[in-house]
């Protein structure tokens, strides 16, 4: 567990953390709901979620992380962990390993690709390779049931986690980097092709909207094209139209 030391101190053990995150989920997730936690990590956005009264069903592919969420969340029944990466079929998916960082471990190779000798990414290594279990969205609701929410965060693999769902959600986050914006742009026409049509932006770790008004899908890839390299990262939230 010592390479999940500086997840585990940095994401547990922060009351006004914990209450920010509460307070800014809040608004997609109320008590009841299901919520899929996709790239769970060590399960801090899970513990959230719980708090909040949802049942979590926690994806992650990386057995250290894994044992902790398991061991977190020991005797709560209101979260499932699913030891598997998700993406757009069944079957086996290859992880490239960050043993130093498992956060940023991955199954995409183009984001390998991408942070090569991009700026804040230069001492990031991927030093190995496994084979794991594969799942998808579609697969995962009909286990588990219709989330109301789903948050991915998989390192460039988002667009792959998208192509593994066909139908519509009431709400969706997923990842961005500035090194892949392009893949954000391919995730925002899928979700607009499956009935998203407003959009938002978090950045970094922040848990605030950086925008007080929800903007279109056109909007959006602007916002995204226009943002400096040294963002680095944030959320894209996504909401669809409430029925009726």
């Amino acid at each position: 567990m010592s390479s999940l030391r500086r997840s585990l101190e940095s994401y547990y053990g922060d009351p006004e953390r914990e209450a920010a995150m509460d307070e800014f989920y809040a608004r997609f997730v109320r008590p009841g709901d299901v919520v899929f936690d996709i790239g769970a990590h060590v399960g801090d956005r899970t513990g959230s979620f719980r708090r909040l009264g949802a049942r979590v069903v926690a994806v992650e592919p990386q057995q250290l992380c894994v044992r902790a969420i398991r061991r977190i969340y020991a005797g709560e029944d209101d979260v499932v962990v699913v030891e598997a990466a998700c993406g757009a079929d069944e079957g086996s998916v290859r992880l490239h390993v960050n043993s130093r960082n498992p956060t940023v471990t991955t199954a995409s190779s183009h984001f390998l690709q991408a942070a090569h000798g991009a700026g804040g990414w230069e001492d990031e290594v991927w030093d190995a390779t496994v084979e794991v279990a594969g799942t998808t969205l579609d697969a995962l609701i009909s286990r588990h049931g219709t989330p109301t929410f789903v948050k991915i965060d998989v390192e460039g693999f988002e667009e792959a986690v998208l192509a593994g769902l066909s139908r519509p959600l009431p709400a969706l986050s997923f990842e961005f980097t500035t090194i892949e914006r392009a893949v954000a742009r391919r995730c925002v026409a899928r979700l607009t092709a499956l009935g998203f049509d407003a959009f938002n932006i978090a950045f970094g770790d922040d848990m605030a909207l950086a925008f007080g008004e929800w903007m279109s899908a056109t909007e959006l890839a602007e916002r995204l094209r226009s943002l400096p390299h040294e963002v680095n990262s944030g959320d894209v939230y996504c909401v669809a139209p409430t029925p009726g």
